[in-house]
């Protein structure tokens, strides 16, 4: 009997979903400012820490399109990418927002997108 084998980087994204999603992960960052925004550059790296923290695992390469309004509902998508280019989607959802400190819950998808075809 044949049992498929997943690439390694994409049993590794797998874990990251799967440790994600059983712990429900969530994170809270203070701004310092009356109408709080995480920049992006400081979302990918709080939800790459957040990430690695969840699943023992090493720290991510997580990007972010944009920053993270601090409103309650407000969603964004990052991205969380292997070494051998596939990605796994990230979404990141504002639970609530107390002064400057923006809490937000991190959720991975359950699916992983292989890495571009090499030419």
């Amino acid at each position: 009997m044949h049992i498929p084998r997943l690439p390694v980087a994409l049993r590794g994204l797998s874990a990251v979903a799967v440790g994600v999603l059983l712990v429900g992960c969530s994170t809270s960052v203070s701004i310092g400012r009356a109408d709080p925004e995480l920049p992006a550059d400081e979302l990918a790296t709080t939800v790459a820490e957040k990430l690695a923290d969840t699943t023992g695992r090493p720290t991510p390469d997580i990007s972010c399109p944009e920053d993270l309004r601090g409103k309650a509902g407000t969603t964004t998508r990052c991205e969380l990418t292997a070494e051998d280019g596939s990605t796994l989607g990230v979404s990141v959802t504002v639970t609530s927002v107390e002064g400057d400190k923006i809490n937000f819950d991190i959720k991975a998808d359950d699916t992983a997108s292989p890495a571009p075809a090499a030419n």
